[in-house]
């Protein structure tokens, strides 16, 4: 990107006083478009074709999208606003920017980057999958497709060799079998139609509750992308080479797109941007032209509202919102953090609102369109099609390209869409890492590749555990400890960071000096979210979340309690910067009542950032108030 003519000098965690090192230039995005295509690649990306389907078809439907788009508008349009602006002010990462705010709260930065480091090592085992889905789509038979491979079990379901099947037969047992044998199999007296048999009291027994039919997709995503088999956390069975290659994959290309920082990222967004939105039209265009698409459809925009009150649902919504925004994860405050001044980050959040919310709900309408046909076809409700959860998207998607001309061309481009998707939302997590090393060390700029590198490694190595046959475990509890709770705690800690202790009126008036004009509305918006309303529901919702709290599960695999444990574990590793920082504050820079709550006087705009620490090296005071800790 081009560079500010102006060299920046190290921060004051740079050399000891009187030295002076030569660094290289802290990069700027070449044009504003670059940053809000990033923005948008970065939230909008696997957690709106993945994550948002299968919480949906968990939490009620219509309901659901009820939910999130309040929580969207209530919570994740005000975090996201601030995150930019702070980002965008201090031309610093998350680490620095909230000592200098609030030095009590320094721990909010590096709490932000534990849960940005643990999401970035899980979420490259979701893209691995869309790698492994890739190559193997290069075939003309799919493989998720079919019930003749070796690992399918006598009761896969393929919705295209049952359509081969006469009126008096469906597809059992690897071939058309007759409904009236199996009927009789299974202790009836015989069948009523296709769909029911005959008890002998007269009743009649729907077909799916005698014979467990397992869709085709579902078997091929369990049994042998996962090779799940009989894994448990006690026994967590073996290394999947394969998985493993393609996550080391993804993770090269990853390193290949960022290794030049916002300089190689700002060109990648505009293709990972545009492109997804092609292959989505085609899955959504197609599923609405299926037989039973209508009632898949219903469930996802039909409110169930006896749910409406249900806490579950309200804090599934609150986890999904942070996680599709990638709010409290720090990666935004580095993004705006290579911002000019003066760009207008509002703009920028209405228009990543708009696209977040608009790319979950299309993509909700081609996978529910997909699970009403297969339910037509299997002749069961679309809430039993299939089982919720992380590979919902991997089981229904595929379904849906079977039915597409020339399915594998189709297969080969949605998995590769898949998989720009999911590595565009890696790059800011990678550079908020990599800021926070940087902006520590400037004199490592130069090397800035090796840093990247190292990072990239070290994430890698971290996510080896979750490409063993028990590692979709892992990655649920990850998911589970990490999205929700504890992510939203973080959030919490923010606003009140800036709204209650350094001001929303102050922070209204910086708005204002980066030439960012407020309405009458907009002033009155803001302000309320972040003093009012998102904190009341953050607190609320976490509340209910506690008193409703479940232990983690795959599936019909319940946890053993000492892995929940371990999830909990997880999910608090990432608050402990929290009070950790907070004390070493107390215990090392010695501020006292108010000081504590108040802006340090390196705070300020980044063009401000250089002089405010020359000024305070010569007269003597870098000690007291270094960021360096």
């Amino acid at each position: 990107m081009g560079a500010d003519k102006k060299t920046k000098e190290a921060e004051s965690c740079g050399p000891p006083d009187g030295v002076k090192v030569a660094t290289a230039e802290r990069a700027n995005w070449s044009n504003p478009i670059e940053f809000m295509l990033s923005c948008w690649t970065y939230a909008v990306g696997l957690g709106n074709v993945w994550r948002f389907p299968y919480l949906c078809y968990q939490n009620g439907g219509g309901v659901f999208v009820i939910a999130y788009l309040i929580m969207m508008i209530l919570v994740g349009m005000p975090i996201f606003l601030l995150e930019l602006i702070i980002g965008q002010y201090t031309g610093i990462g998350p680490d620095l920017a909230f000592r200098r705010i609030c030095p009590i709260f320094s721990g909010i930065g590096y709490a932000c980057l534990v849960v940005i480091g643990l999401i970035t090592v899980y979420y490259m085992i979701i893209i691995a999958w869309t790698v492994f889905y890739f190559f193997a789509s290069f075939t003309s038979d799919l493989g998720f497709g079919s019930c003749e491979n070796d690992f399918n079990t006598i009761g896969c379901f393929s919705a295209t060799e049952d359509a081969k099947c006469d009126s008096n037969s469906t597809f059992f047992n690897f071939t058309c079998t007759s409904v009236e044998q199996i009927c009789v199999d299974n202790g009836l007296i015989g069948n009523i139609n296709r769909t029911f048999c005959l008890a002998e009291n007269g009743t009649a027994v729907h077909i799916g509750s005698v014979v467990n039919r397992v869709l085709a997709s579902e078997e091929y995503f369990n049994d042998f992308m996962l090779g799940r088999g009989d894994a448990t956390w006690e026994n967590y069975g073996n290394l999947r080479w394969q998985l493993l290659l393609c996550l080391l994959l993804s993770w090269i290309v990853a390193y290949l797109c960022v290794v030049k920082g916002v300089q190689s990222a700002g060109k990648a967004v505009y293709f990972t941007t545009l492109f997804p939105y092609v292959v989505l039209t085609a899955l959504v265009v197609q599923g609405a032209l299926l037989e039973g698409a209508v009632d898949g459809i219903l469930l996802f925009i039909t409110p169930q509202w006896e749910k409406f009150g249900d806490a579950q649902v309200w804090g599934m919504a609150a986890s999904q919102t942070f996680y599709s925004y990638g709010i409290s994860c720090g990666s935004l405050i580095t993004l705006a953090s290579y911002n000019k001044l003066k760009n207008n980050c509002i703009t920028d959040t209405i228009v990543v609102t708009a696209a977040n919310g608009f790319t979950a709900i299309y993509a909700g309408f081609a996978i529910f369109s997909m699970l009403g046909f297969l339910a037509k076809q299997m002749d069961v409700p679309v809430e039993s099609v299939a089982t919720d959860g992380p590979g919902l998207a991997f089981v229904a998607y595929p379904e849906a390209i079977l039915r597409l001309p020339a399915p594998t061309f189709w297969a080969i481009v949605f998995f590769f869409m898949l998989f720009v998707l999911g590595i565009g939302s890696q790059f800011a997590g990678i550079q908020a890492v990599s800021t926070l090393v940087l902006d520590k060390k400037p004199e490592w700029r130069k090397r800035q590749w090796l840093i990247t590198l190292i990072i990239c490694l070290g994430f890698f190595v971290l996510g080896i555990p979750m490409c063993f046959q028990g590692g979709v475990y892992l990655l649920t509890l990850m998911e589970w400890n990490t999205a929700s709770w504890a992510i939203m705690l973080i959030g919490l800690a923010e606003v009140v960071s800036v709204s209650w202790f350094y001001g929303a009126r102050r922070y209204l008036e910086n708005m204002a000096s980066m030439s960012m004009k407020l309405s009458c509305f907009f002033h009155w918006f803001w302000w309320s979210c972040w003093v009012i309303v998102t904190p009341a529901l953050l607190v609320g919702i976490f509340v209910f979340q506690m008193v409703t709290f479940s232990l983690a599960s795959y599936e019909d695999y319940e946890f053993p309690v000492w892995a929940d444990w371990i999830g909990v574990l997880i999910g608090i590793s990432t608050l402990v910067p929290l009070p950790l920082m907070a004390l070493y504050v107390l215990y090392k820079r010695k501020y006292t009542g108010r000081a504590l709550f108040k802006p340090t006087p390196l705070w300020g705009p980044q063009d401000s950032t250089t002089e405010s620490t020359e000024a305070l090296t010569r007269s003597g005071k870098e000690e007291e108030f270094s960021t360096r800790f």
